[in-house]
């Protein structure tokens, strides 16, 4: 799994100009799966983004956790991470899981973070989505579960 974390002020994600999903102070976060990728990875990365200290202290420091500051997460399924640019100018997605694998584990993902207590809104898996969100910081990480 590979996932590009943002943190927010604020986010947000419509379908067809309607909001689906609206988060306050949090992660905005673009998932992306592999076809390796397990329930592991999942795990892995969930434990990783709810414990991640990059949101500041009483003194400006990034010592605290989404979990210490009560934030959100607004997840959004994105098989564009693993598109492969390096041969001719259209991106090869060879890499991307196919949708029957990839969203069962993208919703275990959103689950695990719930189970920790984490508000999560989604998007819409598959779908053609405009996400905006206010980036602070900027704090901009990319996060993966395998090395490569």
């Amino acid at each position: 799994m590979k996932i590009v974390v943002q943190r927010a002020k604020d986010a947000e994600v419509k379908v067809n100009n309607e909001t689906v999903g609206k988060i306050s102070e949090g992660f905005m976060l673009l998932v992306g799966i592999t076809h390796e990728d397990s329930e592991q990875d999942a795990d892995y990365l969930a434990d990783k983004i709810a414990n991640l200290r990059v949101f500041e202290d009483a003194e400006q420091k990034m010592n605290l956790s989404l979990i210490d500051v009560g934030g959100q997460v607004l997840s959004i399924s994105q098989f564009t991470l693993y598109g492969d640019c390096r041969k001719g100018r259209r991106p090869n997605y060879m890499a991307a899981a196919k949708p029957d694998q990839a969203e069962p584990l993208y919703d275990y993902f959103n689950l695990k973070l719930r189970e920790k207590g984490i508000t999560v809104q989604t998007g819409e898996f598959g779908g053609m989505m405009d996400v905006s969100f206010t980036n602070t910081g900027p704090v901009t990480l990319i996060l993966e579960s395998q090395a490569n």
